[in-house]
């Protein structure tokens, strides 16, 4: 080897070692941030964070978001890192405060429409990760909307009052006598999932009913179905493998997910990890069912004309016998989400037809055609109550004015945007 080669070697190897000893803790540092943001894009998926925070055509996460509540409209926050508009100047403390407490960077009491009363169950190191993915997204200046409140909700120390009677912070506990993956499903259900949001019914206060958790509730002129483990309108009927596929896919042999549930497997479930969605689905079953009304028969009539509605106009697709096609059409028998204790969602359907779930692991999005511009309200009560009825399905049967009450309101909320 040349003196010049030799040298040329030599140099070469020096300016390695010193790049290691310059550059190797910063490499070190990226490859554990990376880990960090890893997770908290997990983390953020599990939340749903992206649903409230994007508004329609708008940039993800940068808020502005209506959000309707019984007491006016919430306008979501800019989570992205613009360090004026978003949360871009926000410490740790600051982001954990505001997650643990429902307390913003200035001081302010947020409104529970941002679930604080679920996500203070996260752990420290979850938010913080959760912290730093959002500080990976491409800042947006995006001005919050003031909100739509009337007085005196419009001042937040009304938050005051309301935390005090409704909310205790607190970080999840596990519980040593159950399972891993049992504890690893009820953070999530419990947490940052915060599945209570919309499947516990409110007071009107606007909090949750424990003594009904996870019993069912409207929302948005749907009904989020009860997922205790009644036989005929909860999951007592669904094995954990069934509530894997829903959440994975929007699908299983027993229903689909239309409506805000569509959304929530698009953004949110679909790209949770199986051993989540298994751990979730443990959770789901373990939950008991409460004692429930017998619900009242539907008169003789109504089911006749109910059911030669059905035969004209939905048979087609859902079959004579309510079965559906298996992967295309869902079935109507036995579903829980038909019989369950409010029929918002089935009268909603029909009414005005709807677009199934659609990811990756179920890329054919099929769409329920609306038949409210053909059917009036007492045909789509007779049909739905026949629905409800037929089968060996039971729930109590549709009042046309039910369905003129929804009908109305669905317009007058479309009409407002």
């Amino acid at each position: 080897m040349t003196r010049s080669a030799l040298l040329a070697l030599i140099s070469s190897a020096a300016l390695t070692g010193a790049g290691m000893l310059v550059f190797g803790p910063f490499a070190h540092g990226q490859i554990g941030d990376f880990a960090k943001q890893e997770h908290g894009r997990q983390l953020v998926a599990a939340g749903d964070c992206v649903a409230c925070h994007t508004a329609e055509d708008g940039n993800p996460f940068a808020g502005n978001r209506p959000i309707e509540t019984p007491f006016g409209t919430i306008y979501s926050a800019n989570i992205t890192p613009d360090a004026e508009t978003g949360i871009g100047a926000w410490t740790e403390a600051q982001f954990y405060r505001a997650m643990h407490d429902g307390i913003a960077s200035d001081g302010r009491k947020l409104y529970p429409a941002f679930p604080y009363p679920w996500f203070t169950k996260a752990t420290r190191e979850d938010v913080d990760d959760i912290r730093a993915y959002l500080r990976t997204l491409e800042p947006v200046r995006s001005v919050q909307r003031p909100n739509e409140f009337p007085w005196p909700l419009n001042h937040r120390v009304a938050m005051e009052g309301w935390n005090s009677l409704f909310f205790t912070p607190g970080e999840f506990k596990p519980d040593m006598n159950k399972s891993a993956e049992w504890n690893r499903g009820a953070y999530l259900v419990e947490g940052l999932a915060h599945c209570g949001a919309c499947h516990t019914p409110k007071d009107v206060f606007g909090a949750a009913k424990t003594s009904q958790s996870y019993q069912g509730s409207e929302i948005q002129n749907w009904f989020a179905p009860n997922l205790t483990g009644d036989s005929r309108t909860g999951l007592g009927g669904w094995s954990e493998q069934d509530i894997v596929a829903f959440l994975k896919t929007g699908r299983n042999d027993r229903t689909t997910a239309y409506g805000p549930m569509a959304a929530v497997v698009k953004d949110s479930t679909s790209k949770m990890t199986d051993g989540d969605l298994k751990a979730i689905a443990i959770y789901l079953k373990s939950l008991a069912a409460s004692p429930a009304e017998a619900p009242s028969a539907p008169a003789a009539n109504v089911m006749s004309a109910g059911k030669n509605i059905y035969t004209d106009q939905c048979s087609a697709c859902h079959q004579l016998g309510g079965d559906g096609v298996k992967n295309m059409f869902p079935s109507l028998k036995g579903s829980a989400a038909v019989q369950s204790h409010q029929p918002f969602s089935v009268v909603r359907l029909v009414l005005n037809g709807g677009h199934a779930a659609s990811g990756p692991g179920n890329p054919n999005m099929l769409s329920m055609p609306s038949f409210g511009w053909k059917l009036s309200d007492r045909e789509i009560a007779a049909v739905t109550t026949y629905i409800r009825n037929a089968w060996g399905n039971k729930a109590d049967p549709v009042a046309p004015d039910d369905v003129k009450a929804l009908r109305d309101s669905v317009e007058a909320k479309t009409s407002a945007y």
